[in-house]
């Protein structure tokens, strides 16, 4: 019966891979290429390495490692190209954009072991990087797994920032509950959000557990300095923007929430030029820009989520 199962999670995710690629073109051009090593032998974890200029002369560098979008299931490595670029060009911070395994092939914890195996890399080469002011961002299922990172994986402390695009926070709600902020568009279908969740969570797993719903971790545990953004035409944007509001409740911590209205989920990959989605793009990687430039700086605001692009 499982194989049987497996096989329609296959089918239907191969034929989503497929879609997706008709419409999606990728064409990363990163600096150079990194292979991480993995926990299983002979495997390696590769990785788009975006070298900032400012930081050239610079010893360790600060990097940001960033984790992008795919439901899990769709390889869309490289998509995050230009924000890559933005970051790596606007401030001090190099970008490692890093690949990690898809479901059905890999189905949890392989994403997050992954992760995790990124970045006890990175932090065992202070010649190269300076743990000190490592800060992490994602995409959708990326930014789930960034808050993996910052809430489970590893100690509070370890990243000074958290930069996090319409992420999925709470896997434990029910797909056919979840309502955009803002009428029309095109949100995510129920069956693909249930698609994506039944491909990830193949063995019978709590799905409340903080590796898979990072939004219900307990606050202490996420960095001071936040930047969520969201998106008016999101069904996940409700969950991102409760997060949201619950870490402004927190003592010493800078939080940034700004949702972009009549925008779709992962509305910044598919711009036309001389476009208002262009002109939000630019506003919600520059809003990272920001975030990166003052982390440390002993902001502890907390800002209310506010709309853009009205």
């Amino acid at each position: 019966m499982f194989r049987l199962y497996y096989l329609y999670l296959k089918l239907a995710a191969v034929f989503l891979r497929a879609l997706t690629k008709l419409q999606w073109r990728i064409a990363a051009r990163p600096d150079s290429i990194e292979f991480i090593p993995s926990r299983d032998p002979g495997r390696t974890i590769k990785a788009h390495y975006y070298q900032s200029p400012a930081s050239e002369c610079q010893k360790p560098r600060r990097l940001l490692i960033n984790f992008h979008g795919s439901g899990f299931i769709l390889p869309l490595h490289g998509s995050d190209d230009s924000f890559c670029r933005h970051i790596s060009q606007q401030t001090e911070y190099s970008v490692l954009d890093v690949q990690y395994r898809l479901a059905p092939e890999s189905p949890f914890p392989a994403a997050v072991n992954d992760v995790e195996d990124a970045i006890k890399w990175l932090l065992c080469q202070p010649q190269r990087f300076d743990s000190g002011s490592l800060a992490i961002s994602g995409f959708s299922a990326g930014g789930n797994l960034a808050l993996v990172a910052c809430t489970h994986l590893f100690p509070p402390g370890t990243f000074r920032a958290a930069l996090l695009f319409y992420p999925s926070t709470e896997y434990s709600l029910e797909p056919a509950e979840l309502v955009a902020p803002d009428a029309g568009g095109n949100p995510l279908p129920t069956a693909v959000v249930r698609l994506f969740q039944r491909c990830y969570l193949q063995t019978p797993v709590d799905p409340m557990d903080p590796r898979i719903s990072p939004g219900l971790a307990d606050q202490g545990a996420f960095p001071a300095n936040i930047l969520i953004v969201t998106a008016g035409y999101d069904t996940l944007a409700p969950e991102a923007e409760k997060l949201a509001k619950k870490l402004q409740e927190s003592p010493n911590r800078h939080v940034v929430a700004e949702r972009m209205e009549k925008c779709d989920h992962a509305w910044d990959k598919l711009v036309k030029p001389w476009t208002r989605e262009e002109q939000l793009r630019l506003r919600a990687y520059d809003l990272a820009v920001d975030m990166l430039r003052s982390e440390g700086n002993g902001h502890s605001d907390g800002v209310v989520p506010v709309a853009a692009g009205t």
